[in-house]
């Protein structure tokens, strides 16, 4: 398949995508969010974004600097909370602070009612149990709930790609071979062994990627087997195959560029599923360290605090926004896929 062929059917499919006005606002809106989510800590920290002393421009919120650096008496990082040091730094300069001046552990001292208080003009969204600013707490969870999303999505999708271009392409014994292996892991309880395994690794990012990346991967192999198992004796790729083109440029030319359409297809619906299962782990005390931030741990703090349904309803309005974007587009993606077929 030629890359104008190629380009010519992502240029259709695009417009076919752009007609579906629900799924095009989706995906305007999910841009926003992780927009949002990458800035987050410009736009809720704790540090200046920008600071002008004795006539130099400093950047707090990428680099710390000790509190002698504004005239005071300690050599620990400055605490720009404290009032003492910020009329140091006024004295003799000016403080650009983020719009929300509380950071993912930043804690509020200044409430007007016990932990966890309820929503006020200060603290939009209350405070947690902890004491820590709900807001704060939803935008860094936001970012970390994008991030393994993507990441475990991106990650998954090289490994079902591959493995389902070699069982789709090769088929015989190796596509039988894999079916048979993927029917038992398939067949496995996915949240017991995680919460298997989690319980028994000391609880990291890293253990907690690896755990959801060994079932993140599996809803994309067949799919591309599928693909490939039917492409493989489509006529241009025969005429290839008599004409002595090695088997690895004719998988990554000419069937591996329509396959990952449908891979793409797949993507908002497998991180949507990345997410809620962070989510799940997080809720169940078995995902991220302890005090990060999580929409699952938020969602645990309303479970014990009833009283202050806050905590549930803003992280559960959140989740649920985020998983209706990410359905939506993908429903777009597919619909637009599937008038091909």
């Amino acid at each position: 398949m030629s890359k104008q062929t190629t380009g010519h059917r992502r240029q259709k499919y695009w417009q076919r995508f752009c007609q579906q006005k629900l799924a095009l606002i989706s995906l305007i809106l999910l841009i926003i969010v992780v927009v949002i989510a990458l800035f987050v800590p410009i736009i809720a920290n704790d540090k200046p974004i920008l600071l002008r002393y004795q006539q130099q421009y400093l950047t707090p919120i990428f680099y710390d600097y000790p509190e002698t650096r504004f005239g005071g008496e300690f050599e620990t990082t400055a605490n720009y909370q404290d009032p003492a040091v910020m009329a140091l730094i006024e004295r003799q300069g000016t403080v650009l602070m983020p719009p929300i001046r509380y950071g993912e552990q930043t804690l509020v001292l200044d409430a007007a009612m016990p932990h966890p208080a309820v929503p006020s003009s200060k603290h939009w969204l209350g405070t947690d149990a902890v004491g820590r600013d709900v807001v704060a707490r939803i935008l860094y969870a936001l970012r970390t709930a994008l991030l393994f999303g993507f990441m475990l999505a991106i990650v998954g999708g090289v490994i079902g790609v591959l493995i389902g271009a070699l069982m789709g392409y090769f088929a015989g014994v190796v596509d039988l071979l894999g079916q048979r292996l993927l029917e038992i892991w398939i067949g496995l309880p996915q949240l017991f062994v995680m919460l298997a395994f989690a319980s028994v690794f000391e609880p990291s990012a890293f253990v907690l990627f690896l755990l959801l990346l060994a079932f993140g991967w599996l809803s994309f192999v067949p799919l591309v087997r599928l693909h490939f198992l039917s492409m493989r004796k489509m006529p241009y790729v025969l005429v290839a195959q008599n004409l002595g083109v090695p088997t690895r440029v004719i998988m990554r030319r000419h069937i591996l560029p329509s396959a990952l359409l449908l891979v793409l297809s797949q993507l908002p619906f497998a991180i949507a599923a990345n997410i809620a299962a962070l989510t799940t782990l997080d809720f169940l005390g078995f995902g991220l360290p302890v005090g990060s931030a999580s929409l699952g741990e938020l969602l645990a703090q309303g479970k014990n605090h009833l009283d202050r349904p806050h905590l549930v309803l803003s992280s559960f309005v959140v989740l649920s926004v985020l998983l209706l974007l990410l359905i939506f587009v993908g429903e777009g993606l597919r619909n637009a896929l599937d008038r091909d077929r």
